[in-house]
């Protein structure tokens, strides 16, 4: 299914789709190096990066134990973060497949995957691009992982090198095209408002939340 995927990508898209999966393995050894600086077994940051497959919240997790937090803390803030993923699943509620598929298709949705699904002119190459961002992320992300738990402490962060800042860009650049309908333009500049606003006075993950208040704007 992959490869017939691959057949129907331009090859700037296939190429893209890798540097943002690559990324995300050099983030998942960062992951991976900040588990065991922190104290933590080889096969917690494994078994998540497994099941959970979310950077973000994967990142929460261990550092909230580690600053004392107790798990059921650490858990529900991640769900938090994680509850994007609500209004996620109604956008690409047709990309992720049908009956047993859909299961590994809501499991690899992700920022990356679904900005790539969707940024996609056509049906065909929107359901190709999710499903190829998806899987490559889900693979990356576990082999970046366990790399970073056998070299320890060599990456702590991925500020480090920047890479805080590079999925932020990707993402941005896949959907400035979008901002052609005043619409959106208009929706997304009045939840990226309220998300900033919020950011000093909420807890982690609800500005992301509050700026789904954003697509109540209407142009005049």
């Amino acid at each position: 299914m992959i490869r017939e995927h691959l057949r129907s990508l331009p090859g700037d898209t296939i190429k893209a789709t890798f540097l943002v999966c690559l990324a995300v393995g050099v983030v998942g050894v960062s992951y991976g190096s900040l588990a065991m600086a922190y104290g933590f077994p080889l096969w917690l940051p494994v078994l998540a990066s497994f099941v959970v497959l979310a950077g973000a919240s994967e990142f929460m997790f261990i550092g909230i134990i580690a600053s004392g937090g107790n798990p059921f803390a650490a858990a529900m803030a991640g769900l938090l973060v994680n509850a994007r993923h609500i209004p996620f699943g109604v956008a690409v509620r047709e990309l992720v497949g049908t009956r047993l598929l859909s299961a590994l298709g809501c499991h690899i949705m992700n920022d990356e995957s679904v900005v790539f699904g969707l940024s996609q002119p056509t049906a065909e190459t929107r359901k190709a691009a999710y499903w190829v961002c998806g899987v490559g992320v889900a693979l990356f992300w576990p082999a970046g992982t366990l790399l970073g738990a056998a070299v320890g402490s060599l990456l702590p962060s991925p500020e480090v090198i920047g890479l805080d800042a590079v999925f932020p860009a990707i993402l941005l650049a896949l959907v400035i095209p979008a901002f052609k309908s005043r619409t959106t333009l208009i929706r997304a500049s009045t939840g990226a408002a309220i998300s900033l606003a919020a950011t000093p006075f909420t807890p982690v993950g609800l500005p992301v939340l509050l700026s789904m208040f954003g697509l109540l704007a209407r142009k005049k």
